[in-house]
Protein backbone atom coordinates (compact mmCIF):
# COMPACT_ATOMS: atom_id res chain seq x y z
CA UNK A 1 0.00 0.00 0.00
CA UNK A 2 1.82 3.47 -1.23
CA UNK A 3 1.70 6.62 1.34
CA UNK A 4 -1.16 8.16 -0.62
CA UNK A 5 -3.63 5.08 0.05
CA UNK A 6 -2.53 4.67 3.46
CA UNK A 7 -4.02 8.19 3.84
CA UNK A 8 -7.28 7.40 2.13
CA UNK A 9 -7.86 4.79 4.38
CA UNK A 10 -6.71 6.99 7.56
CA UNK A 11 -9.17 9.35 6.34
CA UNK A 12 -11.90 7.01 6.00
CA UNK A 13 -10.90 5.35 9.81
CA UNK A 14 -10.76 8.94 11.46
CA UNK A 15 -14.18 9.70 10.01
CA UNK A 16 -16.28 7.07 11.53
CA UNK A 17 -18.56 6.97 8.86
CA UNK A 18 -19.54 6.46 5.21
CA UNK A 19 -17.49 9.40 3.40
CA UNK A 20 -17.39 10.77 -0.27
CA UNK A 21 -14.21 10.34 -2.47
CA UNK A 22 -14.88 14.84 -2.90
CA UNK A 23 -14.68 14.99 0.48
CA UNK A 24 -11.74 13.43 0.76
CA UNK A 25 -9.85 14.53 -1.75
CA UNK A 26 -10.61 18.29 -0.25
CA UNK A 27 -9.31 17.18 3.03
CA UNK A 28 -6.61 15.24 1.86
CA UNK A 29 -5.41 17.78 -0.93
CA UNK A 30 -5.62 15.20 -3.74
CA UNK A 31 -7.31 14.71 -6.81
CA UNK A 32 -10.58 13.19 -6.92
CA UNK A 33 -9.58 11.03 -9.60
CA UNK A 34 -6.75 9.55 -7.60
CA UNK A 35 -8.89 8.99 -4.54
CA UNK A 36 -11.27 7.58 -6.48
CA UNK A 37 -8.51 5.08 -8.12
CA UNK A 38 -6.81 4.59 -4.35
CA UNK A 39 -10.26 3.60 -3.62
CA UNK A 40 -11.34 1.03 -6.46
CA UNK A 41 -7.57 -0.65 -5.64
CA UNK A 42 -8.75 -0.26 -1.54
CA UNK A 43 -11.93 -2.15 -2.19
CA UNK A 44 -9.78 -4.88 -4.46
CA UNK A 45 -7.77 -5.63 -1.04
CA UNK A 46 -11.22 -5.77 0.96
CA UNK A 47 -10.36 -3.03 3.04
CA UNK A 48 -13.37 -0.61 2.40
CA UNK A 49 -16.58 -1.17 1.52
CA UNK A 50 -18.24 0.53 -0.79
CA UNK A 51 -22.10 0.70 -1.87
CA UNK A 52 -22.56 4.67 -2.46
CA UNK A 53 -19.90 5.90 -0.09
CA UNK A 54 -16.83 4.10 1.26
CA UNK A 55 -16.13 3.23 4.34
CA UNK A 56 -13.34 1.44 6.37
CA UNK A 57 -13.90 -2.17 6.96
CA UNK A 58 -12.26 -4.28 9.92
CA UNK A 59 -10.34 -7.39 9.01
Amino acid sequence: MNANAQKVLDAMKKAGKPVRPGDLAEQLGLDSKEISKIIQDLKKEGAVVSPKRCFWAPA
